[in-house]
């Protein structure tokens, strides 16, 4: 393990020199991936420390007690090797983590798309219960969040809902929620109380920037319309939203959150671009999905993953076989537990197939 973090510590020394080289300043994308490379260096640099001080700790407490001169010397050295044994194994286990290829993608920030699936008015509403269970999630992160559009339902909630999220490892959070998220409950409407299951489907796009995909203006078709909804004098009297159709994919996305029409397509070809990225990306999640037999995959939308039971008070994350009975802190924000298990599984199986040690 040692050779393998000083060849990692080798690299961290290469990249430090590289940051600071106005060459690479100069070089906005490389100057970006550089940065990033850094920072999960940086992390396993400051390992690898702890490391070598634990091995240095045994090492002086092996000698201490071989020599066996100062018996209150021996007591402590004792202890030093009792604490050292102990944590060795975790550190090696951590590190072991830490050293599973990254996936470039997890940095980026995201659109998050809800959508109103089966249900009918019911859906909307769950859709909305969604939209505010990941702002407050979200919230507590401390990340930002962003509505780009919104088409409200005949009963609240919403049909769909598209929003921006900017942080750190955005997406390498937030992509397993993407899918389809099922409801069961008594809806407001229903007068016999009988429980009804409704749907929802989550779309996680990581955000693509500029340099990940260059589109041609001359295939973008745009088109103005009166934003609908709140918003005060502007809204129905000035051509502000704007809808961008790319011609070669059928793509379409619009923007009606801003009043003024420049910030409007700006946002709605920030989502142009990220939906054309996330096309190509999910093959390749698809195609490795398939290879690895995950469990975990963020690639096929359509999955139902996960479903939330109101008369049991329950969250199944049906993929990992996960159930949590807390369903009011889960729609409060409380994400964390089903997200960390998700990413510790998927961790898992690409911890066996890279093969590190």
């Amino acid at each position: 393990m040692l050779d393998r973090l000083q060849f990692i510590k080798q690299r961290f020394d290469e990249v430090s020199d590289l940051v600071i080289n106005p060459e690479i300043i100069a070089d906005q994308k490389r100057y970006v991936a550089l940065n990033k490379e850094y920072k999960d260096l940086k992390a396993l640099v400051d390992k690898r420390e702890e490391y070598i001080k634990v091995l240095g700790n045994m090492e002086e407490a092996q000698e201490i007690i071989a020599d066996g001169s100062d018996a209150e010397m021996v007591d402590m050295a004792k202890l030093q090797m009792d604490e050292a044994k102990e944590r060795l194994p975790q550190l090696e286990e951590e590190i072991k983590f830490m050293l599973i290829p990254k996936d470039p993608e997890d940095a980026k920030n995201v659109m998050v798309e809800i959508r109103a699936g089966t249900g009918g008015d019911e859906a909307s509403i769950f859709a909305g219960d969604l939209y505010r269970m990941y702002t407050r999630y979200c919230e507590n992160k401390g990340w930002r969040t962003s509505v780009v559009d919104v088409s409200e339902g005949t009963s609240g909630g919403y049909k769909e809902v598209i929003f921006e999220v900017t942080g750190e490892d955005v997406y390498g959070t937030l992509k397993f929620e993407a899918g389809v998220h099922r409801v069961q409950r008594v809806p407001q409407t229903e007068t016999q109380g009988r429980i009804h299951t409704s749907a929802a489907t989550v779309m996680v796009l990581p955000e693509a920037e500029e340099f990940d995909v260059q589109i041609d203006m001359n295939d973008v078709r745009i088109d103005l319309f009166c934003s609908s909804g709140p918003g005060g004098q502007s809204v129905n009297t000035t051509k502000s939203a704007v809808r961008m159709t790319h011609i070669p994919t059928g793509l379409v996305a619009q923007c009606q959150d801003e009043k003024s029409q420049h910030k409007n397509k700006d946002k709605a070809l920030q989502v142009l671009r990220s939906r054309l990225y996330e096309m190509e990306l999910a093959k390749k999640q698809e195609e490795d999905a398939a290879k690895r037999n995950s469990q975990v995959s963020s690639g096929d939308r359509s999955a139902k993953i996960r479903t939330y039971n109101y008369p049991q008070g329950r969250v199944t994350d049906h993929r990992i076989g996960l159930t949590i009975y807390d369903l009011d802190g889960v729609m409060n924000g409380s994400v964390q537990k089903l997200i960390d298990e998700l990413q510790l599984v998927n961790n898992t199986e690409k911890l066996k197939e890279s093969e590190v040690f």
